[in-house]
């Protein structure tokens, strides 16, 4: 079989190819993409959660590509009568050109991509959700120019998007600061992990420290789905956790809001934040079409990122060396023709 990639977590691409990922993503957006690099390819997409952006950006994302997509959910096919992921993978290998997963356990992602010949994307698991970052930070680049430099502050739970979070973290040059109730903290291992890698991360309990001059201010439901019974308990819980325009107003004057929807008004957040001037979460939820579709393209299309690495990188440090020629030739000039009078001057 053909060597893969896959992407089940943000670490499975260095600093660069995100880098890469994004410039192809705004060219996807802006319409300057127009190669078909799925034509004639089939995505498999396997929901065992149930999504609207999800299904959605893959299905469109995958016709836009020139290709098809498939929604298998556990009614449709034999995952749901007990047939083992492994038997999944290898028969879904030989019928498509690539896998997407929504699962509650990251493990049967693991599995998939451990016994897939194509490539396997997370779609969502209950440890990470690396798609929905990667939109929202080709929204930070979109609405603030870049994410470099910039403080980006996780307001609620620890979930699976605050994991992915602090994976984008350790990739990526920006600060993060998390505000999660006690006993509702992201995973601890991450967060060693990321930080000896010299990530910026703080986690913090008062959700005003964390927002505090903050450029990005973003949340999500507290409880999430497989979780409906334990909702009463966590409103409690995550009283005073609310980003609401009091706390909006602690963060930067420029500061844009997140939220990987849906919402819950009145809860996590308040309408009058979902709906004001500073929301971005209708233009995040479309870069989800944009940011899977490059990733779709360099994963089954084999789409270069390369070509795209070149782009990220500043064109002032190759001009150099050509700028250093160009000023020699009119200095070479100069001094030949005052040389050229005297002698000339002689032989008369």
């Amino acid at each position: 079989m053909k060597p893969h990639r896959d992407f089940l977590s943000i670490l499975d691409f260095s600093s660069a190819e995100l880098d890469a990922l994004f410039v192809l993503a705004e060219r996807i957006r802006s319409k300057r993409y127009t190669r078909k690099p799925l034509a004639g390819k089939a995505l498999a997409m396997i929901f065992m959660k149930s999504s609207t952006r999800t299904r959605v950006s893959f299905e469109v994302g995958a016709y836009d590509l020139g290709g098809h997509a498939l929604f298998l959910s556990p009614r449709d096919i034999q995952l749901g009568r007990g047939e083992p992921i492994k038997d999944m993978a290898r028969v879904l290998t030989r019928m498509s050109d690539g896998i997407m997963i929504r699962a509650y356990s990251h493990a049967h992602a693991e599995e998939l991509a451990a016994y897939a010949d194509v490539p396997v994307i997370n779609g969502l698991t209950d440890l990470s959700h690396p798609c929905q970052i990667l939109a929202d930070l080709l929204t930070v680049r979109q609405f603030l120019g870049s994410y470099r430099g910039k403080r980006i502050a996780w307001v609620g739970d620890g979930n699976n998007m605050a994991h992915s979070w602090i994976e984008a973290a350790q990739r990526l040059k920006f600060s993060l600061r998390l505000a999660c109730p006690e006993k509702y903290e992201p995973d601890p291992v991450l967060i060693a992990t990321a930080r000896a890698e010299g990530a910026d991360v703080t986690l913090v309990r008062d959700p005003r420290e964390a927002v505090e001059g903050c450029h990005v201010v973003n949340t999500d439901v507290w409880a999430s789905m497989g979780q409906e019974d334990e909702s009463n308990e966590r409103i409690k819980v995550f009283d005073g956790f609310m980003v609401d325009d009091a706390l909006m107003a602690r963060a930067h004057p420029d500061a844009i809001f997140l939220h990987c929807l849906p919402a819950h008004r009145g809860e996590e957040v308040a309408e009058s934040v979902l709906e004001g001037p500073q929301s971005r979460v209708w233009a995040q939820a479309e870069n989800r079409l944009h940011i899977q579709k490059a990733i779709m393209a360099v994963l089954m299309g084999d789409e270069p990122l390369e070509r795209y690495m070149a782009k990220a990188t500043p064109k002032k440090a190759g001009k150099k060396p050509v700028a250093a020629k160009a000023t020699k030739k009119p200095i070479k000039k100069a001094a030949k023709k005052p040389a050229k009078k005297p002698l000339r001057g002689k032989l008369r």
